[in-house]
């Protein structure tokens, strides 16, 4: 049970949160919004995006909101990342295209985490949120609505360097007899599309999950913009990047068992000889030994000398 003292603990600190702060080590007051960093960050103008505490409908609400504004500045952040990806890409700059991608990866692995914050919400606190929300949806996000835009321009721009260079999708994983930068690079890039694609199905996956924890998953529940939650399923599993995921369906068509090698068999060594398989061990014998006569009395002592 909380006393008065709790309450007024509770209060002082809601109230020094709102007022600038005295850092001693600099010694200024950080808050007021005047110092570099505030003023090259707008950290007042970030701040206020958010509902005041004492209008919130939950405290949860806080950070429901500060989640999905960081997740909404993160998918801006990888759609601006793919104007570089897409410009390095028409300039044949493999290696620079590959650390953008690399760095796209990683803020789409972000995304999934930071969604699992919100699966510490339980249902019933949502229900509260939620009646704040309209009738809202993930589809409406600027962010999301981006990065599909970033993803597709990304791909015609990859579909267009491969065919410069004279080049199938199918080419690139079957490789050839000797070794290619060009074609080498090009696999590297579509493997870290791929890598991006993955995360962000994780990503979707770790929202439908969050859906099912919050608001069930079912053909009657209808999410806030009319559509039954049931719906988000198929969704998940739909990729950024199909033609990439269609290659290895194309490799494993063409694939053939003959060639390879039967589990134990001797196999060739680097020189060209064949190996030669060690000797199987000897079977361990399945009999036990018998157990060790017992006489019916027990033998004599040695004779100990009379002294």
């Amino acid at each position: 049970m909380n006393t008065k003292d709790d309450d007024k603990r509770a209060g002082n600190l809601r109230a020094a949160l709102e007022q600038p702060i005295f850092n001693r080590a600099l010694g200024k007051e950080v808050g007021t919004g005047v110092l570099d960093y505030e003023v090259y960050l707008k950290t007042n103008a970030l701040y206020a995006l958010q509902t005041c505490s004492t209008e919130l409908t939950v405290p949860d609400e806080h950070l429901f909101q500060v989640m999905h504004q960081s997740q909404e500045l993160w998918l801006k952040e990888i759609a601006f990342e793919v104007i570089s990806v897409i410009d390095a890409l028409d300039d044949r700059r493999i290696h620079e295209a590959c650390g953008l991608l690399d760095r796209i990866v990683v803020i789409q692995q972000c995304l999934a985490n930071e969604i699992r914050i919100l699966q510490t919400l339980t249902p019933d606190t949502f229900q509260e949120i939620r009646r704040n929300l309209g009738n809202g949806s993930g589809l409406e996000s600027p962010g999301y609505n981006r990065v599909l835009i970033a993803a597709d321009a990304a791909e015609h721009a990859f579909d267009a360097l491969v065919e410069r260079s004279g080049l199938a999708l199918l080419d690139l994983y079957r490789g050839g007899e000797t070794r290619d930068e060009m074609r080498d690079g090009l696999k590297r890039v579509a493997e870290l599309f791929v890598d991006w694609d993955e995360a962000f199905q994780a990503w979707l996956v770790a929202h439908f999950m969050l859906v099912r924890r919050t608001i069930g998953v079912h053909r009657k529940v209808r999410a806030l913009d009319g559509f039954p939650t049931q719906a988000l399923a198929p969704r998940m599993t739909k990729p950024l990047f199909a033609k990439l995921w269609d290659v290895r369906v194309e490799l494993t068509q063409s694939w053939e068992r003959d060639g390879g090698h039967a589990p134990g068999a001797p196999r060739p060594s680097a020189g060209g000889e064949t190996a030669v398989a060690p000797p199987a061990a000897a079977p361990r014998s399945t009999e036990r030994a018998p157990p060790p006569r017992v006489t019916d009395r027990p033998s004599a002592p040695d004779a100990v000398p009379e002294p």
